[in-house]
């Protein structure tokens, strides 16, 4: 992955979209992720489909964690 740090809150109607570009010499996907203020685009050239399942893969586990600790947090009356 190229040098780039950043942060941004992903919230409940965040937009996710997939566009790929079949060009013959460079293939690539752009996977965006935005909202109504950002977006992050993230460009995978051929090649990088393992690296792309990876990160699937630990948004999963993200949510997993995240669900985990919903559940165990009581909610409190209002």
């Amino acid at each position: 992955m190229k040098s780039l740090t950043t942060s941004a809150h992903i919230e409940p109607d965040t937009r996710f979209r997939v566009t790929p570009f079949a060009d013959s010499t460079n293939p690539f996907v752009s996977l965006r992720i935005g909202g109504d203020f950002l977006e992050i685009a993230l460009i995978a050239s051929a090649g990088t489909s393992e690296a792309l399942r990876n990160l699937a893969a630990a948004a999963t586990e993200a949510a997993g964690a995240l669900d985990a600790m919903t559940m165990d947090t009581p909610e409190v009356p209002a």
